[in-house]
């Protein structure tokens, strides 16, 4: 294997080097948009230079006097969180394309045991806590960004990036395929990770005079291998390429660690795009950010204008000039004026319009919150531990506001969740730590059904319609029963029951259905034929009653004919 670090022209170094600068350039119109929303809403999010945000203690809420903006987020943040991930209780199942094979307990038991197995890596992990960092990160820049990695104590480990502190770039599919992460680390933290014999010369002599506290920045990249092998035999033939590397050390950059993946490591849910734009937009934080800048204008002209009301400018008499004036209360002021007029008295007579203000500040954080959807969010964290007919009220109730969230879910499942879920059970399946699947599912492929609280409400919005229509056909049936032929009640128990995400053994299949309605009918027709013959038998018997003894006799033996009695 060539030498990663080798000094000759057009190596991987140089590639790195403009990668890294191709990547600067393409995020570069998004910083001063980041640096606004993080200064209005949530100071403390975002790295816009490494040098000096790093472990800056300092305040930056300057510009926040109104916190309505960071309270909003944070309700949107939790609520997003618990509605489709929350730790305290199964937001996902495994299942199979065909429903059918649901019906075999071999296969119902193994996909639960996997489901308990994925849940107790989640659980010891650190999921439950970079999750909705992450999630915030979305909701306020547009974009998230979470690496997964391998970890020998917990299977899987995950690092939530901040805005400003990676560039992504995607492929010809419109997915994010790269990270390029950019920070800075100490010369302890550098040699630890990476081992003395692979650091930079500068790095070294900060070891050797042992200032090991000193910082050092870093680069890592991700991205599609153009050289892997389908078979790899070692860690840098794999799918995807990682490469650590210390940026323009003496005009050179440093490898400092070169390895691969077999699968994209890393998570990046965008709330949306637009068109080839590879970063997210149209999120929470943007729409929201011309209200949170009024809002904060408004609120610092309504404390200015309570301020002269109680504290107003004063005008006094010239004797005044070297007298010293104690306004606060208690305070006591000797002149020698002859006049009751050479008093103090307000300079003009503040009279501001205070409750039109409250009002239109009022209606401004609505907005906010209509922004973050924060009354949706706010009613399905409630929703944990409630009725499943409350449940289906509630989405019914919120029905306009959980199709808005219809694209931004789908965004999440299919760039987060659904990633999230195939490569932890490819870790558990590499780790050779499955149960072994049973023989009818030698070849299948497996489903993921989201069962979390946001994703029934959702779901639970296609339930009204059937509902409506059930309701309308049974009134109109009241009035003429031959509308019922209309409505096909078998499709409409299936569509519920999908909706709503019952469990499939409590809907019979239409096979079944289908056995069952002709041993009833069969059941029906020998009944009814039953009754006939009883009808007839008792018929007979009254004829008989009447008859003379002579046709009796003659009835009797012509029965006995019949019967070959």
């Amino acid at each position: 294997m060539a030498d990663i670090n080798s000094s000759a022209p057009n190596t991987i170094q140089d590639y790195l080097a403009r990668r890294l600068s191709e990547a600067k350039k393409e995020r570069q119109s998004f910083i001063s948009h980041y640096k606004e929303i993080s200064e209005n809403i949530q100071p403390r999010r975002g790295r816009f230079d490494t040098t000096s945000d790093r472990n800056k203690g300092d305040r930056r809420h300057n510009l926040i006097i109104n916190s309505k903006g960071s309270q909003a987020l944070r309700t949107a943040t939790s609520g997003v969180f618990s509605g489709i991930m929350s730790p305290s209780r199964p937001w996902f199942n495994l299942g199979t394309p065909d429903p059918s094979m649901m019906e075999f307990r071999p296969v119902k038991v193994w996909l639960n045991q996997v489901e308990l197995l994925i849940r107790a890596i989640f659980n010891a992990s650190n999921l439950y806590n970079m999750a909705p960092v992450m999630l915030g990160e979305t909701m306020l820049f547009g974009t998230g960004c979470m690496l997964h990695v391998d970890d020998f104590e917990d299977v899987a480990r995950f690092y939530t990036q901040t805005a400003g502190s990676y560039m992504i770039s995607q492929n010809d599919r419109y997915e994010v395929d790269t990270v390029i992460r950019e920070w800075e680390m100490t010369v302890s933290q550098i040699v630890g990770k990476f081992g003395l014999e692979n650091v930079s010369e500068s790095v070294k002599d900060q070891w050797d005079k042992s200032n090991y506290d000193a910082w050092y920045p870093v680069c890592h990249v991700i991205e599609p291998n153009p050289e892997s092998k389908s078979k790899p035999l070692f860690s840098v033939d794999k799918a995807f390429r990682s490469v650590y590397f210390q940026p323009d050390t003496a005009k050179r950059e440093k490898l400092l660690r070169q390895s691969g993946f077999d699968e994209f490591p890393a998570y990046v849910p965008r709330w949306g795009t637009a068109g080839e734009d590879v970063y997210g937009t149209d999120c929470p934080g943007m729409i929201a950010l011309g209200d949170v800048k009024s809002l904060q204008i408004e609120e610092k002209r309504k404390a200015q204008a309570i301020d002269k009301m109680v504290n107003p400018p004063l005008k006094g008499p010239a004797s005044l000039r070297n007298v010293p004036v104690y306004s606060i209360p208690g305070g006591l002021t000797i002149h020698d004026g002859s006049s009751d007029r050479e008093t103090l008295a307000p300079l003009y007579q503040v009279n501001p319009q205070i409750q039109e203000l409250s009002f239109d500040i009022q209606k401004v954080e609505q907005r906010i919150e209509e922004a973050f959807h924060v009354d949706l969010f706010r009613a399905i964290s409630n929703m944990e531990g409630i009725q499943p007919k409350n449940q289906l009220e509630l989405s019914q109730r919120n029905e306009e506001r959980l199709q808005e969230l219809g694209p931004v879910l789908e965004q999440f499942h299919g760039e987060f969740l659904d990633k999230l879920v195939d490569r932890t059970f490819n870790q558990v399946a590499n780790a050779e730590i499955l149960p072994p699947p049973p023989p009818e599912l030698e070849g299948q492929e497996l489903k993921i059904n989201y069962i979390s609280s946001l994703a029934q409400a959702q779901r639970a919005v296609a339930t009204g319609g059937i509902e409506r229509l059930t309701n309308f056909v049974g009134g109109m049936a009241q009035m003429n029963p031959a509308v019922l032929d209309k409505l096909d009640m078998d499709q409409a128990i299936d569509e519920f029951s999908t909706a709503i995400m019952a469990p499939p053994k409590l809907v019979v299949g239409d096979v079944e259905v289908a056995k069952k309605r002709q041993a009833d009918a069969e059941a029906a027709a020998r009944q009814q034929q039953m009754e006939q013959m009883s009808q007839m038998a008792d018929a007979g018997s009254k004829v008989a009653n009447i008859m003379p003894d002579e046709m009796k006799n003659q009835l009797g033996d012509s029965l006995a004919d019949a019967t070959g009695n």
